[in-house]
């Protein structure tokens, strides 16, 4: 059997505060910032490696700060910032540093062929796209093109200096890679911590904030990646996965103990369903779990 030869890394006794720490550096939707705390009693006491496949905001691997991490995301762009932030920094800082919150600057920055610009330029245009587009969310057309419309803030924070060189520090030893769940998926070894925070399974026709990726995410992938977490578990993995409490979602972790978190969410065309709501942390060490866990059961 394969085993890792990194040394054990002890979790925290606590989330850090944000007083010092790196935080998030974009805006996710679905970012687990704000659940931090929930998530951390949940969490293996030790493991070795730490791998985050979905990476998104990348708030849990902040947080803990491991020692050796492997990050991924099907989403090139969102690695090519990642890489770019911590390679960079000084770059991506300038460049920046050219962009201002106006209307007509962040539609032609939008209209960029991205590809066209240097790796420090293009983390800057996904950095300040996010910063300044609508509710801070990443979309892009079946074409792969960003088609966030404009947001309206009030003086928001392009350039969060501190927090971005706290970030590239935090990356140094993180391994990242654009590829698909299921290649990340070939690396994790015994001892290991995975956490996976896919694209929420919808709660309505009318909710389905997928469209990171040309592809979306679709009931196959939602299927395929079920069927990884179970094989990481008889590979003695520590796996985590948090995802919408609907239904579906249930369904294909049932045999799987979890717990409830309550979230915030404020992206929903209709406003009366903004607010708190459930989500499932599914765990995928039954015999490491806390004492205040319930068996999922399809409803």
């Amino acid at each position: 059997m394969l085993r890792s030869t990194t040394k054990t890394q002890v979790k925290p006794l606590s989330p850090p505060d944000a007083r010092g720490n790196p935080r998030p550096f974009l805006k996710w939707v679905g970012g687990k910032g704000q659940l931090l705390s929930q998530l951390w009693p949940h969490l293996p006491e030790r493991f070795e490696r730490y791998h985050e496949p979905f990476l998104g905001g990348g708030a849990l691997f902040f947080a803990l700060r491991p020692r050796r991490a492997f990050l991924s995301d099907v989403n090139r762009e969102l690695v090519d910032c990642y890489t770019a932030v911590r390679d960079e920094i000084d770059d991506v800082i300038a460049a920046l540093r050219t962009h201002r919150y106006e209307q007509e600057h962040y539609y032609e920055v939008r209209a960029q062929n991205p590809f066209l610009l240097s790796s420090a330029e293009r983390a800057a245009r996904t950095i300040f796209l996010n910063r300044t587009g609508f509710n801070g969310l990443y979309r892009v057309n079946r074409s792969g093109q960003f088609n966030v419309p404009f947001g309206r803030y009030t003086n928001p924070l392009i350039c969060d200096e501190t927090n971005l060189r706290a970030c590239s520090v935090a990356l140094q030893d993180a391994e990242l890679k654009v590829q698909d769940f299921t290649l990340a998926g070939d690396s994790m070894l015994p001892g290991d911590l995975a956490y996976f925070d896919p694209p929420y399974v919808p709660v309505s026709a009318t909710a389905n904030f997928t469209g990171y990726s040309a592809d979306g995410f679709n009931s196959n992938d939602q299927a395929r990646l079920a069927r990884l977490f179970g094989r990481l578990v008889e590979r003695n993995v520590h796996a985590l996965l948090s995802n919408a409490d609907v239904p579906a979602l249930r369904e294909l972790y049932r045999s799987f103990p979890a717990a409830t978190l309550l979230a915030s969410r404020a992206v929903n065309c209709d406003t009366s369903k903004r607010g708190k709501v459930n989500e499932v942390l599914v765990l995928g060490r039954p015999a490491a779990a806390p004492r205040r866990v319930v068996r999922l059961a399809a409803q």
